[in-house]
């Protein structure tokens, strides 16, 4: 169902709002909230009702995180706590990511003093336009749970703990992990989750999809239906997401043939690392042009500050 798509295409205009600028801009309405509900739902496999939304560990407001990533944290009617993230462009450390986001919310939203019982169930939900990890399919689920070395079982809950915390298994105790690899999705929709997978890769929303949430989202999620300043906005937003992308595909291919070369020259080694921190200060450079803060960037290329703010653009 993907087309392959031209460098630049993701400023094109469709018909409807990229989820992660809704997420940003127009889903925080509870108005909208059956448009998240229906996603929820569609993906858990239960009815999902929002109670409310909470702050969330991020929502960064600097020029890299504000088209790179957005989240939003949920809290559904039984008082589990739901994580939705989108993340743009590649991040080597993701898995790692997802486990600090769970960790981090499990210590908030408990007070001091109350009992181990009372930790909150949390869902995080990862929505990726990158390729993580290796594997073949479009939807990964992962849970804890605990299986015997010698007997293979799998270590149960107690009929007086299935009946105290209203749960059948000691996986769902602990926070699950949802994985949508959105860019890998390129085939006909046949379930009502392929359908958001479509909507989610393409911004665009079949006539014949019939999922939850997507007839709100066809009502709501509209491109005509913003204002001349909202969709100025809307579209540099697009558009910075492909510079950064170009810029970060560009550097690394630069990166590595500069490597290749000073390797045959100089021994393989020393040339790789040169073609690795010349790939770094022309990234560096690149996101100083898009007026990128200095600590941002020295997070992303592990460059020194200072040598950050020496480079000329």
């Amino acid at each position: 169902m993907k087309k392959d798509n031209e460098k630049g295409d993701e400023s094109m205009a469709s018909n409807y709002i990229r989820f992660d600028w809704a997420m940003k801009r127009l889903l925080r309405n509870k108005a909208n909230f059956a448009v998240l509900e229906g996603f929820l739902t569609t993906l858990l496999n239960e009815k999902i009702v929002i109670q409310k939304l909470l702050e969330s560990e991020s929502n960064q407001e600097d020029e890299f995180d504000k088209y790179n990533r957005v989240d939003m944290l949920a809290e559904n009617s039984k008082g589990e706590l739901i994580l939705i993230e989108v993340q743009n462009n590649n991040e080597y450390a993701y898995f790692q990511r997802m486990l600090f986001g769970t960790s981090k919310l499990v210590t908030e939203y408990i007070n001091r003093g109350e009992g181990y019982d009372k930790v909150r169930k949390i869902y995080s939900i990862n929505i990726v336009y990158f390729s993580l990890g290796s594997g073949k399919d479009t939807v990964y689920h992962g849970k804890t749970e605990f299986r015997g070395i010698h007997q293979n079982d799998v270590l149960e809950l107690t009929p007086f703990q299935r009946q105290t915390f209203k749960v059948d298994a000691v996986s769902q105790l602990y926070p699950e992990y949802y994985i949508l690899k959105v860019n890998d999705f390129n085939q006909v929709a046949k379930s009502p989750l392929e359908e958001w997978i479509c909507y989610l890769n393409t911004g665009d929303i079949p006539e014949s999809a019939t999922a939850p949430g997507l007839e709100e989202a066809r009502e709501r999620l509209k491109l005509d239906k913003m204002t001349k300043t909202e969709l100025e906005a809307y579209y540099r937003h697009l558009d910075n997401i492909v510079i950064l992308r170009d810029n970060i595909f560009t550097e690394r291919a630069e990166g590595r043939a500069e490597g290749r070369v000073e390797g045959r020259a100089e021994g393989l080694e020393e040339g790789l690392a040169k073609g690795r921190e010349e790939e770094k200060k022309e990234m560096a450079r690149n996101m100083k042009s898009l007026n990128i803060p200095l600590d941002t960037i020295s997070q992303i290329t592990g460059l020194e500050i200072e040598k950050i703010r020496d480079l000329k653009i």
